[in-house]
């Protein structure tokens, strides 16, 4: 869960990005420039994504009720979806708008550009270095962290558009950087769009080889086959384990002790019910699922 540190961070990179937006997309429109608007309008999708990131962190941390037994954790998953499908509609009308300025070019203040371009990267950058500690425990603190460096590499872009444009005069470089934002984000995005989706549907959490687990399982003394394995996420973070193990002798407590906390420390299963039977009825289901 997240603590101080990344709640800070949270505040602090939504008030940064939602005023950068601000500044982006005024100077976009005295500049004339689709880079500087399109970048605007995907920091302002980033401002939305992280207010949902944070607002996943914290329903991840509301405890479990009568109602919704686990809690507010499973909300997590949704939040990224939503999050990931905006940020692909938002690259479709950058891409769309583009095109028709590279069909009918129009005059860029290419200082502005390059003035707001190089604020654009300190605060992207600033804003993705306060997520970088928290990125690989939680899929929405990765999708943050993921949306800031690409904003401050768009940045960087749009800074190299706007010299380009001052020192040419090519007024089709603007809408052409406007198409390689969005095609650097898409990039970004398709993982997380993917990634996103799995979880929504209680795929096996990634980094869990469900195989492994089956075999672990298998090895434990006793055991003379399982059925009915599923493994699924609980949130973002976090992961859910239940089984019926075909025992002929049975187990005791410290069997199901055991076996919980090798599959806590071995794979990073957290919640693990285990269904003991002895194989006097048959398996109403293929067994060796």
């Amino acid at each position: 869960m997240p603590g101080a540190t990344l709640e800070r961070a949270f505040r602090i990179g939504i008030a940064l990005n939602l005023g950068f937006v601000a500044l982006e997309a005024a100077a976009g429109w005295a500049a004339n420039s689709l880079a500087l608007l399109s970048d605007a309008g995907h920091n302002l999708s980033d401002v939305l994504a992280l207010l949902l990131a944070w607002a996943a962190a914290w329903a991840a941390r509301r405890p479990a009720t009568a109602r919704y037994t686990w809690g507010w954790r499973r909300g997590a998953p949704l939040v990224a979806l939503v999050n990931a499908a905006l940020l692909a509609a938002a690259l479709a009308l950058i891409a769309w708008e583009a095109v028709r300025r590279l069909a009918a070019p129009l005059p860029v203040d290419g200082a502005i550009v390059i003035a707001v371009a190089a604020a654009g990267i300190v605060v992207n950058g600033l804003t993705a270095w306060m997520f970088a500690k928290d990125r690989h425990g939680d899929v929405n603190v990765r999708g943050a962290f993921l949306h800031m460096v690409a904003d401050a590499a768009v940045s960087a872009g749009v800074l190299v558009g706007g010299i380009a444009v001052a020192a040419s005069g090519w007024l089709w470089i603007d809408p052409a950087i406007s198409l390689a934002i969005v095609a650097v984000i898409g990039v970004g995005t398709v993982p997380l769009l993917r990634q996103s989706f799995a979880l929504s549907l209680d795929a096996v959490p990634e980094g869990i080889d469900l195989q492994a687990v089956r075999v672990d399982l298998l090895g434990r003394p006793g055991v003379a086959t399982l059925h009915d394995l599923h493994v699924w996420p609980l949130g973002s973070t976090g992961a859910a384990l239940s089984v019926h193990l075909v025992m002929p002798d049975g187990a005791d407590d410290l069997f199901l002790a055991s076996t919980r906390s090798r599959l806590l420390e071995h794979f990073g299963i957290e919640h693990v019910t285990l269904q003991v039977e002895r194989g006097d009825h048959p398996c109403p289901q293929d067994c060796a699922r």
